[in-house]
């Protein structure tokens, strides 16, 4: 089954906890501290793997969910980094965060990666709160949590060339008259509704890869038939070739076939139209073939003078070769995408970054009898402290004053016993006090 499109959960690891520890060494007078800190969580890493071709993968496990770091240990022993979790991806694929609509990457090189999920860095152990006027803290952190969010996937099939056309043109003919490739091949509507993908030798030496994309229909750009699942594919290719049943054997004008195509791809991405076209005039085997594709010249001319129109049969090979030939030379006069390269040498290069200053904003609500508290900084601070020491308290209380949280709780009223509301916890006001 060909899955081209996915909506998948990712989070990087939690960092470890950091611990409260002290040095008991036998003849070791004033050990002080030694809590280690904790190991940074993973990352959860996408990574291109070219023997990919589908996001099959992807319908069955839809959650990724990196290892925690390990927690820290006493003799200051530092927990480990957990590894990073690899997630092998097909080239083309594009990921987009679900909530903002940003893209994240689009990857379309084997081994390129993008780390998606970043993992959260380790808590701080008690040795790192030593100071001069604490000698022997009794204050730890724990881990930060990993980063998490929801990532849509989208697969455009890597080609050179893209057939194009309404169903029943012969597309999937002559992919397989060109290439190994085999698709479904039959006297109906919608025979293929996936992409193929067969890799041409046009035998100078020279080859490409050509995709046969589903057929499309009027109204396709606004989600009608298959056109609505796989116009993103038009776009990896850069050479369309527009597949044209010139017998009209399907009571259709091959004139207005072309002129509905073309419109659709315009409505979905206005670029595609400036995109090197051949028409293939297909089925000139037909009767009647002749005396259409000499009116279709005429009119198409009226529009678009330089475009090349090809007659050829893909059930006798009539004109293949010649379309491939030119096809090719197409393709050698075409740029491929410029790739920005890495950067070379062994000198390693330090990024700096401005920090954002703490935001000191705050506000307070009332709930009933309790003070409702409101701070990004303070409840991300609860998040990492551990809060069953008394340094603990003695430091959050500090951080409350400095902030004016006090100050503006006496102001609203708060007296002592009123109970105070931080994120998950609550505490009891205490006047001509450090801590509540």
């Amino acid at each position: 089954m060909f899955v081209d499109k996915a909506k998948i959960y990712v989070k990087g690891g939690d960092g470890g906890d950091g611990i409260v520890a002290f040095r008991r060494e036998k003849y070791v007078p004033d050990g002080g501290p030694a809590g280690g800190d904790g190991g940074r969580g993973g990352d959860v890493i996408f990574r291109v793997d070219e023997g990919l071709r589908t996001l099959m993968d992807f319908r069955y496990q839809r959650h990724f969910k990196a290892d925690k770091g390990i927690k820290g240990r006493n003799r200051s022993q530092h927990g480990a980094n957990a590894d990073h979790m690899i997630v092998r991806i097909p080239p083309g694929t594009m990921l987009i965060d679900d909530d903002t609509q940003e893209i994240i990457a689009d990857l379309t090189r084997h081994g390129q990666q993008v780390v998606v999920a970043r993992g959260g860095r380790g808590g701080r152990g008690n040795t790192r709160f030593a100071t001069a006027a604490n000698k022997a803290p009794e204050l730890a952190e724990n881990g930060e949590e990993g980063q998490e969010r929801y990532i849509v996937m989208e697969l455009k099939v890597m080609a050179d060339v893209g057939l194009v056309g309404f169903p029943s043109v012969g597309k999937s003919t002559l992919l397989s008259v060109v290439s190994a490739a085999q698709p479904k091949i039959g006297a109906y509507h919608f025979t293929t509704i996936t992409p193929n993908l067969g890799v041409v030798d046009v035998g100078d030496g020279r080859s490409f890869v050509m995709a046969d994309l589903p057929g499309l229909i009027e109204g396709a750009s606004e989600g009608i038939g298959l056109g609505h699942e796989f116009l993103r594919h038009v776009e990896r290719t850069r050479i369309i070739i527009h597949v044209v049943d010139m017998s009209g054997s399907e009571g259709r004008d091959p004139f207005e076939d072309w002129v509905l195509i073309n419109d659709e791809l315009k409505q979905y991405n206005a670029a595609l139209i400036d995109r090197p076209q051949i028409v293939a005039a297909n089925k000139m085997d037909m009767p009647e073939s002749e005396e259409n594709l000499i009116a279709f010249r005429e009119r198409v001319a009226e529009l678009r003078p330089d475009l090349e129109i090809m007659p050829i049969s893909s059930l006798t090979r009539q004109g293949v070769q010649e379309l491939l030939y030119r096809a090719t030379d197409i393709l050698d006069s075409i740029p491929v995408a410029p790739v920005v390269e890495e950067v070379s040498g062994t000198t390693e290069r330090k990024v700096y970054k401005l920090e954002a200053e703490d935001d000191n904003s705050f506000t307070i609500t009332r709930d009933n009898e309790t003070y409702v508290v409101n701070s990004p900084r303070i409840e991300k601070m609860l998040k990492r402290m551990q809060l069953s020491t008394h340094d603990a308290i003695l430091k959050l209380a500090r951080t409350l004053r400095h902030m004016g949280v006090d100050a503006e709780l006496r102001k609203r009223g708060a007296v002592e016993g009123t109970i105070v509301r931080i994120g998950e916890f609550e505490f009891e006001f205490v006047e001509n006090s450090s801590y509540y």
